[in-house]
């Protein structure tokens, strides 16, 4: 009986299926996908005792056929990515961190973000009701809490002035 959990040497044909495969359930950058495809590549490589350098031509191949075949566009992840983070509360500070990590270049983050509509002011807004801080507390608690939820907005990657302006709301509406 052939063993499941040995890796198989890497082939165009097999990062391209697992390219697909990934492509097929999460939206992803070119970078993030060279990096699927790099782990897999050195997981097979750890086995078959191989040099990983061996096949970094077939990983480029495979991410450009899938960049050619527009299933990646780094610009798009980008603006995905913002929309769903600007939902969430997401500050345009974690914004630019979390599409860089991705490997999303900084003129692509810059030019996405110029485009958002959307202001810090009103995502803070968004953060402070998710997280239920300062006017979404408790009345009895929110005054011994303001530091602490002052700081949680700042640690969110929101300015101390826009943080300091949602938690000192009076009013659910007023922060944004």
């Amino acid at each position: 009986m052939p063993d499941k959990s040995r890796p198989k040497l890497p082939t165009v044909d097999r990062l391209t299926r697992v390219a697909i495969h990934y492509l097929e359930r999460y939206n992803s950058s070119a970078s993030n996908l060279k990096k699927l495809l790099e782990r897999r590549v050195l997981k097979a490589c750890r086995h078959h005792e191989r040099d990983p350098g061996e096949f970094t031509e077939m990983i480029e191949t495979v991410v450009e056929k899938c960049v050619k075949a527009g299933l990646v566009n780094d610009r798009t992840y980008a603006e995905t990515k913002t929309a769903s983070l600007r939902r969430r509360g997401g500050s345009r500070r974690k914004i630019e961190a979390q599409l860089s990590a991705k490997g999303v270049d900084r003129d692509t983050i810059q030019s996405v973000l110029n485009d958002d509509q959307a202001s810090d002011a009103e995502a803070a807004n968004v953060y402070a009701r998710r997280r239920r801080l300062g006017p979404f507390r408790k009345s009895a608690d929110r005054i011994e809490r303001r530091d602490r939820d002052l700081a949680a907005m700042c640690r969110a990657g929101f300015a101390f002035d826009i943080s300091r302006r949602v938690i000192d709301a009076t009013d659910e509406d007023e922060g944004a």
